[in-house]
């Protein structure tokens, strides 16, 4: 289970630096392909994931009444997705429907949610981009999702931008886009992810006073870590 300190840690990392760090467990697909963020937000979304399972829609089940009914399992899950939880919808990367729309995506922000992600697209995006609430999507799409998309599973493993999420993954985001860390290496990922992000500000502040590269980054000069330490020090209050 993330720990609140950690949470708060990865909100101030990039998908970029976090990317690095999965590599080095070996973790090469994490970063998903296609969903950008579609508003500014002043920290990265970060949130355990509730996932949602779409498949390809059928013209006799997949009508306008199916919404009356209270266990339709989009609906469903913006009344469930817990707090604090980014919903990861699943749509095979198929943009030509909407996967939700403005009403739900405030219903799932109102409700608590840290976010949603889909590998498809949203109607009413204009209005979703005025939101204070992390949302992703690969493009715009004006269609109801029941032209194109069956919702048929509820927290469940899924993929989405190509990259297997299961629920409870750690889900972030930020302008880069969206990443999922496997539940069990959350917290020492977030750890390193937040050290290393100490250490590339140090890095970006002396390049920006044009230090080479070569012995800075990577830190194989000796001097580097002192320097570091220099650093940190006179960063201290």
């Amino acid at each position: 289970m993330l720990t609140n300190d950690n949470r708060e840690k990865l909100k101030s990392v990039s998908t970029a630096t976090l990317s690095t760090v999965l590599f080095k467990r070996g973790l090469r697909n994490a970063f998903m392909m296609g969903p950008k963020l579609m508003n500014e937000t002043s920290c990265s979304m970060v949130g355990e994931a509730y996932t949602l399972r779409y498949i390809p829609a059928r013209e006799d089940l997949d009508v306008l009444s199916v919404f009356e009914d209270t266990k339709h399992p989009q609906r469903k899950g913006v009344e469930e997705c817990p707090v604090g939880h980014v919903m990861v919808i699943d749509s095979r990367g198929d943009a030509s429907a909407a996967s939700a729309g403005n009403i739900l995506v405030t219903r799932l922000m109102v409700r608590g949610a840290a976010g949603i992600v889909t590998d498809g697209g949203f109607r009413d995006s204009a209005d979703i981009a005025k939101l204070n609430f992390h949302a992703y999507q690969s493009s715009a799409s004006a269609p109801t999702n029941l032209t194109k998309h069956h919702a048929v599973d509820l927290n469940v493993p899924i993929g989405c931008g190509g990259v297997a999420v299961y629920p409870g993954d750690i889900v972030v985001g930020d302008g880069d886009g969206v990443i999922v860390i496997p539940q069990e290496l959350c917290n020492e990922v977030a750890f390193e992810a937040y050290e290393m992000t100490i250490f590339e500000n140090f890095v970006e502040e002396r390049v920006k006073n044009n230090h080479p590269i070569f012995g800075l980054y990577p830190p194989t000069d000796p001097n580097t870590k002192l320097e570091f330490d220099k650093w940190l020090k006179s960063r201290e209050v």
